[in-house]
């Protein structure tokens, strides 16, 4: 039989599973001491290695499988960051665009970038499963980057054509070199949608949340899997932004290419020791989830006493979850509100729709944090520009390389939550996480708020220096006020993503049944998806509000005419709005128990 695991397909895989399993039930029936054989003792419900056999827990998953992965997504997000975080500089440098345009394009593929997971999430578990979406999107990531950097190939040619050369050929490359790159830049957002919410699942599968200690390690590994994410985008930040900025755009935009093509390698180093989940040829979760909706909606005109016969039928007892959504109870009738006729759908069925609906709130409160994040990598890195970004060493800061400081609180304080935050919660709490995902969530939100008071107070004292120096019309003049003044709203950015974007990561994931996890943390990528197109949306309102009559705007190319303090302002008392909203949400939310035991 041929074991490719390339070629296999979850149906194969549950096939394979049940021979083994019968096998093992006729081999302790013809021969009572094989039942003494601990065949299955060390294995894991619902799990298969990757030749398709019962997995053993002692030789697969947790650490060991979690390291490889944790290796693909450092060198996915170092290519992810190569781009995005001095995106706006080649979009107003070589391409020539204005501020504003060049902010509102990055936040508009930033969007696309983190919605596309969603469709990425559903091909990965209705059709070819999470280890082979990410390889396909891997394979789509490295071609991408390597057309980005044949797009700034053609840039340099072109710049480099001299005075005789033919101004209509100079405009068709030019005209060329553009589609070309964009084209690129959204083929990896493509990719990036079948990876990123594939490998982090993957990642999470390989501890059994049956298992109270494999359960505690998976927490531990959201918390560890953001530090190595992070980690790969300090190292970006720190070293490819330089290279991008005064060596060349070519060598800045191949080498996330090539880095991205070793962690594929290392991945698939890993193959062996995976713990693969159990797909049959059952229909897909998210057509079972739509169903119930579909037939609450039909059965609309059913009466609660029936649906409170049908529950007393089934012996569902009252509990706060099947109190909620009531509405939703109706999907266990058949239209006609008989149980003979047409099809119905199981309590588990329905409980799964209610967890999906339950996330709706949570989700639409978070998207004001996720404009809040937007700004780091666009208007964050121009106010930085200005600035004077000279370094002790003799050399001058990118401004890019000022998001690294994000990475670094992130990489500095998640080993001291991890390791010393949360013991002494759990202590005090008795929570498994020492604090609740919803409280978790929260306090980054909290933080988020403070770090945009921050940065509207440091822009206010920017412009106040401008002018005293007489900079208001001197925009390429270096404005005498340290970078370092960024540092802490930066610094606190990083802080609010260890509590906010590590706790929705899991939350998304821990909340959702186990056949709709990779949909759950594309729930969660959308989340920042939205947030970059409302942020674009809002961006471009403001604009157009602000520049009429010969005025500047909040978002003026010379930022020392602009108010960049007047828009962090607005962005601080919106957060704090969402917070508000957010907590009046999670009042009512019913967290969700799958597949766990105690």
């Amino acid at each position: 039989m041929n074991y490719d695991l390339l070629l296999q397909s979850d149906h194969w895989l549950s096939l394979n599973y049940s021979k083994t399993f019968i096998r093992a039930i006729s081999m302790s029936i013809s021969d009572p001491s094989a039942a003494q054989t601990p065949l299955l003792d060390d294995t894991i419900d619902g799990c298969l290695d990757y030749k398709g056999r019962p997995v053993r827990r002692s030789s697969s998953g947790c650490w060991i499988s979690a390291s490889f992965i944790i290796v693909v997504e450092i060198a996915e997000r170092f290519a992810y960051y190569g781009i995005s975080s001095n995106l706006i500089t080649y979009l107003t440098g070589p391409l020539g665009e204005s501020t504003a345009t060049a902010a509102a394009q990055v936040n508009a593929w930033n969007g696309a970038a983190s919605l596309l997971p969603l469709l990425g999430a559903f091909i990965a578990d209705s059709f070819l499963g999470r280890y082979r979406t990410i390889i396909l999107a891997s394979l789509v990531y490295i071609l991408g980057l390597g057309l980005l950097a044949l797009s700034a190939t053609l840039g340099s040619i072109s710049s480099s054509g001299g005075q005789n050369a033919d101004d209509i050929a100079l405009s068709s490359s030019l005209q060329f070199q553009v589609i070309l790159f964009f084209s690129s830049l959204y083929l990896v957002a493509f990719a990036q949608g079948g990876h990123k919410p594939c490998v982090q699942a993957f990642g999470a599968d390989q501890f059994d949340t049956q298992d109270p200690e494999e359960c505690k390690a998976k927490s531990s590994f959201f918390n560890w899997w953001y530090f190595g994410m992070c980690a790969g985008t300090l190292t970006t930040l720190s070293i490819l932004n330089y290279i991008q900025d005064n060596l060349s755009w070519v060598l800045g935009f191949a080498i996330p290419g090539i880095v991205m093509a070793v962690g594929l390698v290392v991945f698939l180093l890993g193959t062996m020791t995976y713990r693969y989940s159990v797909k049959g040829d059952e229909e897909s979760p998210i057509v079972t989830v739509g169903r119930v909706f579909i037939l609450a909606v039909r059965n609309r005109k059913t009466s609660y006493s029936a649906i409170a016969a049908e529950e007393e039928a089934r012996g569902i007892l009252a509990t706060e979850s099947s109190k909620q959504f009531k509405f939703l109870n109706k999907a266990l009738l058949a239209p006609d509100g008989s149980k003979e006729q047409g099809e119905v759908c199981s309590i588990r069925e329905v409980e799964e729709a209610k967890a999906v609906i339950r996330l709706a709130p949570i989700w639409a409160t978070s998207l004001i944090y996720a404009i809040a994040f937007a700004q780091s990598s666009t208007f964050f890195t121009k106010q930085g520009a200005t600035m004077d970004r000279s370094t002790a060493m003799g050399f001058e800061m990118p401004a890019a390389s000022l998001q690294s400081f994000i990475s670094l609180s992130v990489v500095l304080f998640i080993p001291i939550y991890d390791r010393i935050f949360v013991p002494l919660a759990r202590a005090l709490t008795g929570e498994p996480a020492g604090i609740t995902l919803l409280q978790r969530i929260g306090s980054g939100m909290v933080i988020s708020t403070i770090s945009l008071v921050i940065a509207a107070v440091v822009e206010m004292r920017r412009l106040k220096i401008a002018e005293e120096y007489g900079l208001l019309d001197k925009p390429n003049v270096m404005v005498p006020m340290s970078v370092w003044w960024l540092v802490p709203q930066y610094a606190l950015y990083g802080l609010a993503d260890v509590f906010t974007m590590v706790g929705l990561q899991e939350f998304f994931y821990d909340q959702m049944p186990n056949e709709l996890r990779s949909v759950g943390l594309a729930l969660y990528l959308s989340i920042f998806g939205v947030g970059s197109f409302l942020s674009s949306f809002l961006i471009s309102a403001i604009e157009n509000l602000t520049s009429g009559d010969g005025r500047d705007s909040w978002f003026a190319n010379n930022l020392n005419r602009a108010h960049l303090d007047y828009f962090f302002w607005l962005l601080a008392v919106l957060s704090a709005v969402g917070l508000t909203l957010y907590v009046c949400c999670t009042k009512y939310y019913i967290y969700a128990r799958w597949g766990r035991t105690f």
